[in-house]
């Protein structure tokens, strides 16, 4: 079942679920608007001929801070990892599904590559991994609407949230998080 606005209204009331900051005006009928953080990762592809997913790649990209009212431009064809400005925590029987929004979809705007699904137990930024599929750059602005997440009952509560328990690799991430897939590798 997704929640309402009044099951989103009513969550955060209990303090269930919490989005911080958090604005009412951007509950929809059936999802929270969330906004573009103000840093970027990018890849510095001039050091490596390839990425090795048994390595740890946290060296290979670089961390962009946007100036304020200035735009990031998105040229066609890039991929770099965004964040938003909002920090979201789901209790244990809520999940999180990350979309994008369609007026940046109709520009070529891609926010998640894979990764729109938000588990039960997840405290933390969400990165975005944005792509621009148009053939004209896109500019966009720190605190600028840049997807929605809809929020999903479980049947019941999850046995193992997202979580330590679970070898969880970005519960409490802040900013745009490389991937840890390389962890996968040292069990």
């Amino acid at each position: 079942m997704i929640l309402s606005d009044r099951d989103i209204k009513k969550e955060i009331k209990n303090k269930r679920l919490t989005i911080t900051p958090y604005n009412s005006n951007f509950v929809q009928p059936a999802s929270y608007d969330v906004t573009l953080g103000s840093e970027v990762r990018v890849f510095k592809n001039t050091q490596k001929a390839y990425l090795d997913v048994k390595e740890d790649a946290s060296g290979f990209m670089e961390l962009i801070k946007i100036p304020k009212s200035k735009p990031l431009i998105v040229h066609p064809g890039e991929f770099m990892l965004g964040t938003t400005l909002e920090r979201v925590s789901l209790p244990d029987d809520i999940v999180g599904q990350l979309n994008g929004r369609s007026s940046l979809g109709r520009l070529g705007l891609i926010i998640h590559a894979t990764a729109g699904y938000v588990d039960p137990g997840f405290e933390g930024f969400l990165t975005l991994e944005m792509t621009n599929v148009s053939n004209i750059p896109i500019a966009l602005y720190p605190g600028m609407r840049i997807g929605q997440i809809a929020f999903l009952k479980l049947s019941s509560p999850s046995e193992k949230p997202y979580g330590p328990a679970k070898g969880s690799k970005y519960k409490g991430q802040k900013g745009p998080t490389e991937s840890r897939i390389w962890k996968d590798f040292t069990k």
